[in-house]
């Protein structure tokens, strides 16, 4: 029976109402909790694009934190390949000041011995057998002291007639022929300059002068103060390098933390405001249920939209604890499998009834029984079992993902013998 009176706001004598106004009223409380309700339905996506974000920025952070290291890691190795040139060098300066000395004792005694040899002129008096036309002839070929010429050869004569001649190879690369001088006029020529040059090299110096080694020490000296201003200026330069990654590398923590508390803000705003529609939600019912208790039943009609607006507030997936419905208790969480996924798998599984049916009606006619094709139930139960398992892949709180592969296998496996007990040719009757 209906109660057609209702107390007002401020607790005066209730007013009575008609039926007609009762189920206005209740209707109206119907579709404010179906209004919330379908925007508390938006809160499950909100939640996975809200882990989507952590995760993103998580990812961002380790990606800074990796680039920094990287950096300071090649930082690192290029001072320290640096220093390693710079020691080497410095441990080569004693060695490169020896032989810059013995480079430069060997030029000295070069140029000594050269130096000598220029001042020992050819004379008959020194050359036995080689008379004056001689010592001018070889004048006359540029050879007229001891570093003019180096040695004599044999080869062919000039003019390719008389067989082998004796040549005088001179300093510059040339060498000359002199008619008179063969075999045995060589001989004392070659003599005398070997004699001439074992003079010079045994008054040639032996050590550097002091002078001399003064400025190669004064050379090696000022090759070490730059080795070494090269050195600070590597290190300088290295810590310069850290200083402008680790600056680089606050820049962007701090961007990163500027961005996640924007988006943390906007987050907690919009999960408070789900927060509010649910406890509108929940106050709400609380009204539609004392409605109900006061007024009772008001129709068939109203009767089921009354029973789906007093179900239960789906769960929040976060950590956040979800509110629950003061007429029933708290449900699963929703399930965050793609939305793709979710419809093609309704649609194949109203595929495979769709084509279990067209199999199985016609076989249930009164004159035209006979049995399902073989392997359908193998294929069947395979199909089901192929949701079931990319239900449990999909869905990010399942948990079971060493079930899901087992049930995956064993489907695929059911969907093969199925499908090769389909294929396989029936087997003729034979007739007794």
């Amino acid at each position: 029976m209906i109660n057609r009176t209702t107390p007002t706001r401020d607790g005066s004598t209730p007013l009575p109402q008609s039926p007609a106004g009762i189920r206005a009223e209740r209707r109206r409380i119907i579709e404010s909790i179906r209004a919330l309700r379908r925007l508390l339905n938006k809160r499950g996506a909100f939640e996975v694009a809200d882990r989507r974000r952590l995760n993103r920025e998580a990812s961002h952070r380790k990606r800074a934190e990796t680039t920094h290291t990287e950096t300071l890691h090649r930082i690192d190795e290029q001072q320290a390949r640096q220093e390693r040139s710079h020691t080497h060098d410095l441990s080569s300066l004693d060695g490169k000041r020896e032989q810059q000395e013995a480079q430069a004792l060997a030029v000295l005694r070069r140029e000594f011995i050269e130096r000598r040899l220029r001042n020992t002129p050819l004379t008959v008096r020194e050359l036995n057998g080689l008379g004056t036309g001689l010592i001018r002839d070889l004048a006359a070929q540029g050879i007229s002291t001891a570093a003019d010429f180096t040695h004599v050869s044999w080869d062919r004569a000039p003019n390719g007639k008389g067989g082998n001649v004796l040549y005088i190879h001179r300093t510059d690369g040339h060498r000359v022929h002199i008619n008179g001088i063969g075999q045995h006029r060589s001989r004392p020529l070659m003599e005398w300059r070997r004699a001439a040059l074992a003079r010079a090299e045994a008054r040639a110096p032996r050590t550097l002068p002091p002078d001399e080694r003064h400025r190669i020490s004064e050379i090696i000296k000022a090759e070490r103060v730059r080795l070494r201003e090269e050195s600070t200026k590597t290190a300088r330069a290295a810590e310069t390098a850290r200083s402008e990654a680790g600056q680089l590398h606050a820049e962007t923590l701090e961007r990163l933390a500027t961005t996640e508390r924007d988006a943390a803000r906007l987050a907690a705003e919009r999960r408070a405001e789900f927060d509010a529609m649910a406890e509108q939600l929940l106050a709400l019912q609380s009204e539609l249920s004392a409605h109900m208790d006061r007024y009772g039943d008001a129709g068939l009609r109203i009767r089921r939209a009354q029973r789906r607006a007093l179900r239960p507030i789906p769960a929040v997936p976060t950590l956040l604890p979800a509110i629950p419905s003061p007429r029933s208790p708290v449900g699963l969480a929703d399930n965050t499998a793609p939305v793709g996924l979710m419809i093609s798998s309704r649609l194949v599984a109203l595929a495979t009834t769709t084509e279990l049916l067209r199999l199985w009606v016609p076989r249930r006619r009164r004159h035209t029984p006979g049995p399902m094709p073989s392997g359908i139930g193998w294929q069947t139960t395979g199909v089901f079992l192929a949701l079931a398992a990319a239900g449990m892949f999909a869905d990010e709180k399942s948990g079971m993902f060493g079930a899901a592969c087992a049930l995956s296998v064993l489907a695929v496996l059911l969907l093969l013998a199925g499908t090769g007990l389909r294929i396989r040719p029936p087997e003729p009757v034979q007739s007794s």
